[in-house]
């Protein structure tokens, strides 16, 4: 590749969100200058401490910057990076703290302009949009604020300051991103036809090769196979390798001493095809409110941990929380994540609690003192009631996680399920995948159209970046759900709110 003259490269200035994004991001932009704003130094101290991951990835940054600038003449002048590009430190000279407040002595065009519009310099993206316009200024080369900030990019716009979102993890060509978001809840998926008498020997067989086609496959795509004359009564089928396709393998859960589950549409025929496949070792799923994700794969990895195929089952939740983190709640790790994992502890209760027949309530009297006491969750006597997933616990067959204490872990022979996988940024779903050892599974399910996460949406979360990355490989699988099974009110809700 041809090295980009001097004259050519562009100057980036990196706001805090983006490092905290991704903390290698500094070394991404090829041969072209990166500044990042020593506001920004300033801003990831803050976070340093947190037992989060922002908290570990402020830390890392740190840590990457010190081995970069081991001396002040380094800080001041800059280090060339491997790629090319240059790496500096920009201190703003035009902003001053003085008399109790902040002030801009710049007067180049944009600096004037800044100060004028954005006066309040007590606000830290202020100054650091400050210091970006004393660059685009000062600078011969165009220079570019990356932010994740939509808010800070329309403030820079209106400078005249060019700003963009940070890129390089973001997934443009994903066409589930939009399928598994739209209103209807009509199933899509990938359909190939066959002569009426070949779909007939599949079914019957299990197995079928097809010539290569137009359409590349990837490995375990889930497809439908059919035929021109009876449209209606297509195969599911998984697409193995090199045209070779084969027929569901699990279409049910069995849960020892619990429910039965039937899958109730063709995506959740699919999903237990892979949850309960050994050789898929990664599975992920796109799917709205109210379609089955975190039951079935709950139930799928339950029955499989019963069966003794894996040892434990690990769940955890991406903590979003407005305001304080899980540190601030009190008790062991399961307590504090009581709140955040209810729907997989519903799941669980409703997974392992035996369906009663009408007969067992006729004629069932209940003392008010018992239903009292029922009420405040005691059975007579004064004994907690045991909710049924507990046991499980207490053994270890079942054990709840904290995204933010895996780091360093290796875990074998473990079903690993990270539910609302669409708030991972992707540095942590890089860093939860490569934690799972042999013999290991894990479960990524997330709601494209809840992000909650202001780091990410749907084209940059670490569910989508990581399907996007390993797609195709032997052992890895991706489900599409469309269609709401909860209920009625659930999926319309879904579909039109």
């Amino acid at each position: 590749m041809q090295a980009i003259p001097p004259s050519a490269r562009k100057n980036f200035v990196l706001d805090t969100n983006v490092l905290l994004h991704d903390p290698h991001s500094m070394f991404c932009f090829e041969e072209n200058v990166v500044w990042i704003p020593v506001e920004v130094l300033e801003e990831l101290d803050k976070f340093k401490p947190e037992n989060t991951t922002r908290g570990a990835n402020a830390r890392e940054v740190h840590r990457k910057l010190n081995e970069r600038f081991p001396s002040s003449a380094q800080m001041t002048g800059g280090v060339d990076l491997e790629g090319g590009g240059v790496l500096r430190v920009c201190v703003n000279a035009a902003l001053k703290f003085q008399d109790g407040r902040w002030q801009d002595t710049g007067e180049s065009p944009r600096s004037v302009a800044a100060r004028s519009v954005f006066p309040d310099l007590s606000r830290m993206d202020n100054r650091i949009l400050a210091t970006a316009a004393h660059l685009a200024d000062t600078e011969a080369s165009v220079t570019i604020l990356v932010t994740k900030d939509l808010n800070l990019q329309l403030k820079a716009r209106a400078l005249g300051l060019e700003a963009q979102d940070y890129r390089t993890d973001r997934v443009e060509d994903d066409q589930d991103i939009r399928r598994t978001q739209r209103e209807s809840g009509a199933e899509d998926y990938e359909t190939i036809e066959l002569p009426r008498t070949r779909l007939q020997a599949f079914s019957s067989d299990g197995y079928i090769k097809l010539e290569a086609s137009e359409r590349k496959l990837l490995n375990n795509q889930f497809v439908v196979l059919s035929s021109s004359e009876t449209p209606k009564h297509g195969v599911p089928a998984r697409h193995m390798k090199d045209g070779q396709f084969q027929t569901l393998s699990r279409e049910h859960v069995n849960i020892r001493g619990g429910r039965s589950l039937q899958a109730l549409n063709l995506g959740q025929r699919f999903l237990l095809d892979a949850l309960y496949d050994p050789n898929i070792t990664l599975v992920t799923v796109y799917g709205k409110a109210g379609t089955g994700k975190t039951l079935l794969s709950v139930g799928a990895a339950l029955e499989q941990v019963q069966a003794g195929e894996y040892e434990k089952m690990l769940i955890t939740r991406v903590i979003m929380p407005t305001g304080k983190d899980i540190g601030f709640l009190p008790g062991r790790v399961e307590e504090k994540m009581q709140p955040w994992l209810q729907p997989s502890y519903d799941a669980l209760e409703y997974l392992l609690a035996k369906p009663r027949k009408p007969e067992q309530f006729e004629g069932r009297k209940v003392s008010a003192r018992k239903t009292s006491a029922s009420a405040g969750g005691l059975l007579s006597g004064g004994d907690k009631r045991v909710k049924p997933y507990e046991p499980l616990i207490q053994s270890g067959i079942l054990e709840v996680e904290a995204i933010t204490h895996i780091r360093g872990r290796s875990i074998p022979r473990s079903i690993f399920i990270v539910d609302e996988a669409q708030q991972l940024t992707p540095h942590e779903a890089k860093t939860l995948v490569t934690r799972m050892g042999k013999g290991s599974k894990m479960i990524l399910i997330g709601d494209l159209g809840q992000i909650d996460n202001p780091y990410v949406d749907a084209h940059t979360n670490g569910l989508v970046y990581a399907r996007n990355r390993l797609q195709g490989q032997g052992f890895m699988a991706h489900v599409n759900l469309f269609k709401g099974e909860r209920s009625e009110m659930a999926e319309v809700a879904a579909n039109l709110m």
